[in-house]
């Protein structure tokens, strides 16, 4: 009998060792900066980026976000929506080393940088952060948005790390949109797209519809767990069974 009890306080321990890194692994994934769409078609026109910032810290807020735009591969007629839940939007246009020609004449500027104040991201929310834009680039499979989060008590955290070929996730990775060949399949964005009735920013729980989605994943992976540990069970006590 002594065999089978320690058998069991053994798989016990293992379930709850697998059950809570599942839980830590989602919880660090569900705090990374992100845009959405994830994915445009390139060279898509009149869209809306949003950038969804969570917070991270149980015991500060989150009261600046910078996101830097590419210059190489710019996004062209980019346009923020006037204050919104106290956050005021600042936009930094730089001189571009290669102008774009487009069917209204050749852009030589772009934004580069776009910086959100005034406002505050409490703990177990997030700020969703609505761009819109004239036109994305046709020549580039993928634009990099690095972002910079700083909470209220002066710290301040970079995603700006790019994920390497063949390599896993970086730690602060930076927000990353696909751009798919028009008309490819695969679920790509329209090539063109209204803006929302209020694109600006909003403030959400964190239990938003993302949020369900990674739950119920969560779930079904301590459910999987669960099993095993039942079945082990099993296994354990039959032999019991049988020894006695």
């Amino acid at each position: 009998m002594s065999t089978a009890r320690t058998a069991l306080r053994r798989v016990g321990v293992v379930t709850a060792l697998s059950a809570a890194g599942v839980l830590t692994a989602a919880a660090s994934a569900s705090a990374h900066v992100t845009v959405h769409p994830e994915s445009y078609a390139k060279g898509a026109t009149d869209g809306v980026l949003t950038f969804r910032v969570p917070n991270e810290e149980d015991t500060a807020t989150t009261t600046k976000v910078q996101v830097f735009l590419p210059t190489d591969h710019p996004v062209l007629g980019v346009l923020v929506s006037p204050p919104q839940d106290g956050w005021t939007a600042k936009v930094t246009n730089t001189k571009l080393k290669t102008p774009v020609k487009t069917d209204d004449g050749t852009i030589t500027d772009a934004v580069s940088e776009i910086t959100w104040t005034g406002g505050k991201i409490g703990a177990g929310q997030y700020q969703d952060f609505n761009v819109a834009f004239g036109q994305l680039p046709d020549n580039t499979d993928q634009l990099t948005f690095k972002t910079l989060q700083t909470y209220s008590d002066g710290k301040t955290v970079r995603w700006i790390e790019e994920a390497q070929s063949g390599g896993g996730e970086p730690e602060n990775p930076a927000p990353v949109l696909k751009l798919t060949a028009k008309g490819a399949e695969g679920g790509s964005a329209p090539t063109s797209a209204a803006a929302p009735e209020n694109a600006g920013s909003s403030t959400s729980s964190a239990s938003g519809s993302d949020s369900t989605a990674r739950g119920l994943g969560v779930a079904g992976l301590i459910v999987g767990v669960l099993g095993l540990a039942a079945a082990a069970f099993a296994l354990v006590r039959g032999r019991s069974n049988k020894a006695e």
